[in-house]
């Protein structure tokens, strides 16, 4: 098989991994006149598509042949769908020549399964080591960590890399154990925590300061560089029965133990000849939308998970997690602008990071008007149902006015077949 079919079905086979994008790295570039490559852009997490269309990072797997039957994989051992692998030397020259053509800025790498785990570990190191070592690349680099790995692999591979991951896959034990026997939910979490240590490890060095007393110790070598952009993972959404609660108490607990970058949500999409366990419909995207919504509250706006799902642990399709928490807690406003802390001023709908740092700032000079939202450029629709002002205080119509509007504007929750006919434009 040829290169270029090769790249057809393995960049197609990698769509379904989301947990790609890559900020958050140190800064690297060739500016100097040595090297290749950078790391500049933060928030890259597209790949190089079979269609043509020219996008960030070079997403592919190094193969498609998987021992693993996960029943909701598309590249699982009983699927009938092309198989292809490739050469180390040919991902190496794929990545080469797309960043040179300007058409990549870095490189997304994962693979199935083959042989054992420190077998297809060791293949896709190799590739990051030859770019990194052999061709001096510095552009960002993304390796899908195999759970039960070495920890000699795990330490290899962020050398290499600027981010690893490991995917939890499902939300809860119960659900990887009944549609991915082969995988262990403890296995995944001890490469998370072989990655976590890492970090850490190599965090503590780079804080160890120079001592120059003659009766003081022997400074620590500096450690090598680790996986500076951290680790992610990515959880699929609508495969099993789990609720919102649940996936977001899950995500709690990855970033608590494991100091994850970020969980990554991939709304389920029946695949050809799925097994009777998995639903035969979609789940909504919108469901998969409002995760990430919610899932921003938790790590930037002070949100515990407990808070933001509704009693039936769900969240809301019609309006966003934040607007439905304000709706179903009163209690909690109107919020002066002027005296509220920063915490409850994150709570406010339609205040994000920004507009709260602007309204702080504002205020330690002079009261804030009504007429200062739009210079501090607030979208005061959203906003003045819910806060007080010297010239302003909302009623409670205009909160009910609000809802409606936003229910109106909401579109229907859906989400098309990934593997349906593209519609023409």
């Amino acid at each position: 098989m040829d290169t270029a079919r090769k790249l057809i079905i393995l960049a197609d086979a990698a769509k379904y991994d989301a947990s790609c994008a890559s900020s958050g790295t140190s800064q690297r570039d060739s500016s100097d006149g040595r090297g290749l490559g950078s790391t500049e852009g933060a928030g890259i997490c597209h790949s190089y598509a079979p269609d043509g269309r020219c996008i960030s990072l070079l997403k592919i797997l190094l193969t498609n042949w998987c021992t693993y039957d996960c029943l909701y994989c598309v590249n699982r051992e009983s699927s009938n769908v092309p198989r292809a692998r490739f050469t180390i030397t040919e991902v190496v020259d794929l990545t080469l020549d797309f960043y040179r053509r300007n058409v990549i800025e870095g490189l997304f790498l994962s693979s199935g399964i083959v042989r054992t785990p420190d077998y297809t570990m060791e293949q896709v190191i190799e590739v990051a080591r030859r770019l990194r070592e052999e061709h001096d690349f510095r552009g960002y680099i993304h390796l899908k960590t195999i759970p039960d790995a070495s920890d000699e692999l795990v330490l290899k591979a962020g050398r290499y890399a600027d981010r690893l991951s490991v995917n939890i896959e499902l939300p809860t034990a119960d659900a990887l154990q009944a549609l991915a026997p082969e995988k262990e939910s403890a296995a995944i979490k001890r490469s998370m925590a072989r990655i976590k240590l890492q970090s850490d490890d190599h965090a503590d060095g780079l804080r160890t300061r120079p001592r120059s007393l003659p009766s003081a110790a022997a400074r620590p070598a500096r450690p090598p560089r680790f996986a500076p952009a951290g680790q992610s993972t990515q959880m699929i959404v609508g495969a099993d029965a789990s609720d919102d609660r649940q996936i977001l108490q899950t995500s709690a607990t990855l970033y608590g133990a494991y100091r994850l970058k970020r969980v990554y949500y991939s709304a389920f999409s029946p695949i050809p000849h799925s097994s009777s366990a998995l639903p035969l419909r979609a789940a909504p995207l919108l469901r998969e939308h409002r995760l990430y919504q919610a899932d921003w509250l938790m790590r930037f706006y002070g949100f515990g998970e407990d808070e933001i799902c509704t009693e039936g642990g769900m969240l809301s399709l019609d309006i966003d997690p934040k607007l439905a928490w304000a709706l179903a807690n009163p209690a909690h406003f109107p919020i002066d602008l002027n005296r509220a802390p920063k915490e409850r001023l994150l709570r406010v709908p339609g205040l994000g990071v920004q507009s709260v740092e602007r309204i702080l700032t504002a205020r330690r000079t002079r009261r804030v008007q009504r007429a200062d939202l739009d210079h501090l450029r607030v979208p005061t629709a959203k906003v003045l149902p819910f806060v007080a002002l010297p010239d302003h205080r909302p009623r409670e119509s205009d909160r009910v006015a609000w809802l409606t509007r936003s229910r109106h504007r909401a579109t229907a929750p859906a989400q098309g077949d990934l593997f349906a006919s593209p519609v023409p434009v």
